[in-house]
């Protein structure tokens, strides 16, 4: 079973809220979905929804703005922690 979309992120966090920029990811189809800061913040909540934080851990840290409910993952060990994650789940990818 395929997942229903794979979008990486690149979230800048600012006084006006989370700015949210879809990347291409290497190899991926150019016809990634894309996804504005409103239709994420729209989708927070959804079970069928899975941010995934991919800051180093010493970003990670170092940030006081952080996503609710997303999970930090190392973006060093993609191939071990990916394979935890339901393939029928939206998985959006972020860092900043």
């Amino acid at each position: 079973m395929r997942r229903k979309t794979l979008v990486l992120l690149v979230v800048t966090v600012s006084l006006c809220g989370v700015g949210v920029m879809a990347l291409p990811v290497k190899g991926a189809e150019d016809d990634i979905p894309r996804m504005t800061k409103e239709e994420l913040r729209a989708k927070l909540g959804d079970p069928d929804l899975v941010v995934v934080d991919v800051r180093t851990e010493a970003s990670w840290k170092d940030s006081a703005s952080k996503i609710k409910g997303a999970v930090r993952e190392d973006p060093n060990d993609v191939q071990t922690w990916l394979k935890k994650y339901p393939k029928d789940k939206t998985l959006v990818f972020y860092c900043s």
